[in-house]
């Protein structure tokens, strides 16, 4: 049995808790850390639980706040990504900035060898020496295409307790044992938003600048109520009574318009990507069959990915894909469902 001390990044929630206990019941030393991101309902009920938990799995959890961090880096960016017209992902902003290095932080303040989160993932260990991130065993709940940006101190140090365990047997787990969250339903949505996304634009950006809606001609539609309101592919909540189905096709931040077109013209056969973070290898060399995922909810589809310079590179599709997202992570697998890596969609 390990009596290691390990960090292990707590939500209130029963996927964490569960680690927590798996752990535990391991022999590990556990101690949790909820970092306070935002202040709003769920945090407060989030710290509650925490306590609950804590006092039932006779560990330690550690309650730190970092909402002034959180607001300029995290919010500050998904406001700053809707004023340029692109739809951000900030859970992978997060991971990026916030959550793991403060975890690694925490370990090595407290003499910790190794981190863990609820994470449905699992850590692959390369022929080439170096770490990547598999898919879970509960498909549904995988959360790789989130971590894609993870650097290789952060893996050597990581475990993912639920990476062989679907949700369904980790309620059970937890119904078992008696943990007070066994029943609490998962968050859903951003976990910084209670209520509309642009509630929080118009309160850091203010009321935002009325547009036109165009076709792709240039002419003019009618008006929309500002680009921060709409994402690529969106059909509903234009206003316009068009007799015909118009989806959003195009958001132009130059002009400050909308382009309405066909659902035909949302099928593109190809994204370039930015900001590449790669996990299998150093840089990508010669070009590439993969998986891809253009985002979180849709399904993994072939490409080829090949660089276009230093930091940017272009993916083209078996199949034309539907509503290609800028601002969306565009994220790469191997046949085995192993992260080579991934980009923020240009």
């Amino acid at each position: 049995m390990s009596s290691k001390k390990i960090i292990v990044g707590m939500s209130g929630g029963v996927d964490s808790t569960v680690a927590a206990y798996l752990l535990k019941k391991e022999g590990y030393e556990v101690c949790g850390l909820f970092l306070k991101l935002f202040e709003n309902d769920k945090t407060e009920e989030s710290i509650r639980d925490l306590e609950k938990i804590a006092q039932k799995l006779e560990i330690e959890i550690i309650v730190k706040d970092y909402t002034k961090l959180f607001k300029e880096t995290v919010i500050g960016y998904f406001v700053g990504e809707y004023e340029n017209g692109r739809t951000p992902n900030p859970c992978v902003e997060c991971n990026r900035k916030i959550k793991w290095s403060l975890l690694l932080e925490e370990a090595k303040e407290r003499g910790a060898q190794e981190i863990a989160t609820g994470h449905y993932a699992k850590i692959v260990h390369l022929p080439n020496g170096r770490l990547t991130i598999a898919e879970g065993q509960d498909l549904l709940k995988d959360q790789s295409y989130f971590l894609y940006v993870l650097s290789q101190e952060v893996l050597q140090k990581i475990r993912f307790p639920l990476a062989d365990l679907s949700k369904e047997m980790v309620r059970e787990i937890a119904v078992q044992e008696g943990l007070p969250v066994a029943i609490k339903k998962d968050s859903q949505d951003i976990c910084f938003i209670q209520g509309r996304y642009q509630d929080i634009l118009k309160e850091q950006l203010g009321a935002p600048e009325e547009g036109h809606f165009v076709d792709k001609e240039g002419n003019i539609l009618g008006v929309h109520t500002g680009i921060v309101n709409y994402t690529i592919g969106q059909r509903k909540g234009t206003g316009l009574a068009m007799g015909e189905k118009k989806y959003i096709i195009h958001i132009r931040k130059d002009t400050n318009e909308v382009v309405l077109g066909e659902n035909e013209d949302l099928l593109k056969d190809k994204l370039i990507a930015r900001a590449l973070h790669f996990l299998a290898f150093e840089s990508l060399g010669a070009e590439m069959e993969v998986w891809v995922k253009i985002r979180y909810s849709r399904k993994k589809e072939k490409g080829v990915i090949r660089m276009l310079g230093v930091d940017r590179l272009e993916c083209k599709f078996e199949n034309p894909l539907r509503a290609i997202t800028p601002g969306q992570s565009a994220v790469f697998y191997d046949d085995d469902g192993c992260l080579i890596g991934g980009g923020i969609i240009e």
